[in-house]
């Protein structure tokens, strides 16, 4: 695409702030900063405004003056993503434009069980919304505090509900959205059941800005769970955790809503730098399981657990499992969870992977890249640990005790090689949820089928012909 002149810029910040207000076009550098940098510290890019509309309207104005000027834009939610889909070039000839201001809960509906939010929503703002009117919204992810519903949407972000509800994607009926000519789409539709067509709605979900920019979205809610059970098992092996797995399936059914595989050092790292943690068990073990089924109704849910470690004892699966007898003890079971990511960073560099096989290749996977790491530097600490019940692994690398940091983090791709070629070979994938961005444009286009990446060039082209929309993500369209 061709650029804007850097002389023409103060024209068009007169205009931005015309239609949104100076207050909110952002040039100071002190007051960008925040927008440009990524949650884990891997890019830093540069924009020549962060651009902040109040709603709908002013997000369609805005990109009609991108259009005709040839800006890029580049959406931006809470900015948690976690492969640079949300931060510019370095180029600062973009602008980021922040959906935070769009943040109102424009309608929650417990008799269609749906809730009607603007993109900018954060999720611990709709999961409250949905508790006020006793029903739920599944998605969780550790950083529901501060990601955003357009955010969680443009990635199609998983968590720890997936095994359940299913992904993002899963829990829209749906949306509205800004095109790259401006127009706006209104999509905001409750209906479960509507073939008319295309669904357009799932094409911009998990598109990363690429094609549209979602501002507002109807979400499905859920009967809120009367009672939860939630349990931590030591374990010998990732084989053993997949039989409890299934063995957990057999007896519980859809009450199965969580099960999370954590290495024993990834428990180390959090009792160690973490405050509030600590070992959950009384014995040290390889693996651990945590493990949570939830029901509409009052009781029962105890008795099926305990009947379900009863068996798993019997077959050797667990070495030992602690029940959670309080609402605290359950919080400390999940707070180690969540706490995984965190910790590993104050162990120096971490080489991180988001990856998914079928369930089968799990364990086989774990050993084949474990072994071929310490091969390729002896004193590397592998980190794999998530959602096992779907077959979402963060398979995370941390430094060598004492090594440099700049050092190992300079051997990212040889040690992508081995996890994504063992990823490959299992007919897994490369993004289970964080999604392309930047981090993984380059590796896309080796590892999709080739017919499939043509046609996601060809959308790409057709939805947003002047290349505007988060240029340089994902993929970038075949110019004719």
């Amino acid at each position: 695409m061709a650029h804007t002149e850097l002389n023409d810029y103060g024209k068009i910040l007169d205009k931005f702030a015309e239609i949104i207000g100076s207050k909110h076009v952002l040039t100071d550098p002190a007051e960008m900063r925040p927008f440009l940098t990524d949650w884990r510290g891997l890019y830093q890019g540069s924009a020549f405004a962060i651009v902040k509309p109040g709603n709908t309207q002013e997000v369609s104005e805005i990109v009609r003056i991108c259009v005709s000027e040839n800006i890029g834009i580049v959406p931006q939610g809470g900015n948690t993503g976690l492969v640079g889909g949300s931060i510019p070039f370095e180029t600062g000839n973009e602008i980021v434009l922040s959906l935070k201001r769009l943040n109102q809960v424009r309608e929650v509906d417990p008799l269609s069980d749906t809730m009607t939010v603007d993109a900018g929503v954060t999720l611990k703002t709709v999961q409250e919304a949905a508790e006020s009117v006793d029903r739920l919204f599944p998605l969780s992810l550790a950083s529901e505090g501060s990601c955003t519903i357009g955010g969680n949407l443009a990635t199609n972000a998983g968590g720890t509900a997936v095994l359940a509800y299913g992904n993002a994607r899963d829990l829209v009926l749906g949306l509205e959205v800004v095109l790259a000519d401006g127009r706006v789409w209104n999509g905001l539709g409750k209906l479960r059941k509507d073939n008319t067509g295309y669904d357009l709605r799932n094409v911009f979900i998990g598109s990363e800005g690429t094609l549209g920019i979602i501002t507002a979205v109807v979400l499905k809610l859920f009967p809120a769970p009367k009672s939860r059970s939630t349990a931590i098992c030591g374990l010998t092996s990732p084989e053993n955790a997949l039989q409890l797995f299934t063995l957990a399936k057999k007896k519980s059914g859809s009450a199965l809503t969580t099960f999370e595989l954590m290495p024993r050092l990834g428990i180390e790292m959090v009792v160690q730098h973490i405050p509030n943690n600590r070992d959950p068990l009384s014995i040290r073990h390889d693996w651990y399981v945590l493990m949570e089924l939830s029901s509409a109704g009052n009781d029962g849910l105890s008795e099926v657990f305990e009947q379900l470690l009863a068996e798993a004892f019997e077959q050797e699966l667990v070495s030992d499992a602690v029940i959670a007898s309080s609402l605290d003890q359950r919080d400390d079971f999940w707070r180690l969870r969540e706490s995984l990511s965190d910790a590993q960073g104050f162990e120096g560099g971490s080489i991180k992977h988001d990856i998914s096989v079928p369930l089968a290749s799990v364990p086989q996977l774990i050993a084949n890249v474990n072994r071929d790491v310490e091969l390729l530097i002896p004193g590397i600490r592998p980190v794999p640990f998530g959602h096992l019940g779907d077959g979402n692994l963060h398979f995370n690398m941390t430094q060598p005790i004492g090594a440099d940091k700049s050092a190992f983090l300079a051997r990212w791709d040889e040690v992508n090689e081995i996890v994504h070629g063992y990823t490959l070979k299992a007919n897994g994938s490369i993004s289970a949820e964080h999604g392309i961005g930047r981090l993984k444009r380059g590796m896309l286009e080796k590892v999709k089928d080739p017919v499939a990446y043509d046609m996601m060039r060809a959308l790409k082209l057709t939805f947003d012909p002047k290349n505007i929309l988060n240029p340089g993500k994902v993929v970038s369209p075949k110019l004719v």
